[in-house]
């Protein structure tokens, strides 16, 4: 194997292999914060039903059910947000993104720390936090890509918004 390495490495020195980079690694340069909005939405809709399961008691084995399930999908969902940011963050974002919106790097590290803070809490002024700061996060990267963006209602029970791609 370290034979094969060699050669590789003086045939890519002498021919130039160019380098590929993408979020699957295999350059399909695919890339979208629509995931990681779906994910926000849904952290705000288990705290919404977890505000209403204890708004009741949650008293039945029914009850307490619901609740240990809503907890274990909004933890599921933040942590899946997170992984999207990251990779978007990671793999897609270059310094010229980064020198072309100062803001970048903070707002993507307030939204993985509020990723963490929303697991830990059913608040939801935390949920909603967290999904103004994806929606952010989503308007800047469309910026990168020259793409105006518009905020619509999203069709989930959360009657919130989201970020969209104005692609006509």
């Amino acid at each position: 194997m370290k034979v094969l390495r060699r050669i590789l490495e003086r045939i890519d020195s002498v021919v130039g292999f160019p380098v590929a980079y993408a979020h699957c690694d295999i350059p399909c340069g695919i890339y979208d914060p629509y995931a990681a909005q779906v994910a926000a939405h849904t952290v705000v809709r288990m705290d919404m039903l977890i505000a209403d399961v204890m708004k009741n008691g949650a008293q039945s084995a029914d009850d307490k059910n619901k609740l240990a399930r809503c907890v274990m999908v909004k933890e599921q969902h933040a942590e899946l947000l997170k992984h999207e940011v990251e990779v978007i963050w990671g793999d897609y974002f270059k310094p010229e993104h980064a020198a072309a919106n100062p803001e970048l790097h903070t707002l993507t590290w307030n939204t993985l720390k509020l990723a963490g803070k929303a697991k830990q809490s059913t608040d939801i002024k935390t949920a909603e936090e967290l999904l103004e700061s994806v929606e952010k996060f989503a308007e800047a990267f469309w910026k990168t890509k020259n793409i105006e963006t518009a905020r619509v209602k999203a069709p989930y029970p959360t009657e919130r918004t989201m970020v969209v791609p104005k692609l006509l």
